[in-house]
């Protein structure tokens, strides 16, 4: 099947996105494929075809995505083989996993804190900034998820 050349572009631009925030391209390029796919879910064969990718790497990516809840190994009814689409609030899930790691990082810096308490208040800055914007972002993201959770169920 023939695709146009700026769905293959787009497919690479959420390759790359993932690289930059760490996770490997082809995960990336399996999400991207399934945000712009007709039908929405995809078997393990079309992904082989559409992305030029074996199956041992589209297998291993799709476990990637599913333990990262982005998503889902769909059966249909009469059909022997799984399908895979995105997970119904993958979004959400993402944000949450930001939110996780900011927790995780705040806390690395209390307990950097807590080994420099008896050393200058200036030894102390560089791990009280990062203490510091990360309560902020701590306290600020939940409340900015929950505002969109509220705009989004109003549409």
């Amino acid at each position: 099947m023939k695709h146009a050349p700026e769905e293959k572009h787009f497919v690479e631009e959420v390759g790359l996105m993932f690289e930059r925030v760490g996770l490997p391209r082809m995960a990336g390029r399996i999400f991207g494929w399934l945000l712009i796919s007709q039908p929405s879910h995809q078997s393990m064969s079309e992904l082989t075809e559409v992305l030029q990718a074996s199956k041992g790497s589209i297998s291993t990516m799709t476990r990637l995505l599913i333990q990262l809840r982005l998503i889902d190994r769909v059966s249909l009814p009469g059909e022997r083989r799984d399908y895979f689409c995105i997970k119904p609030g993958a979004w959400s899930q993402i944000n949450q996993s930001q939110i996780e790691r900011i927790q995780a990082f705040r806390q690395l810096a209390d307990k950097g804190l807590q080994l420099l308490a008896d050393r200058e208040p200036r030894d102390r800055l560089r791990l009280e900034e990062m203490r510091d914007i990360h309560a902020f972002w701590e306290q600020e993201l939940p409340l900015l998820h929950q505002r969109w959770e509220t705009e989004r169920t109003k549409s």
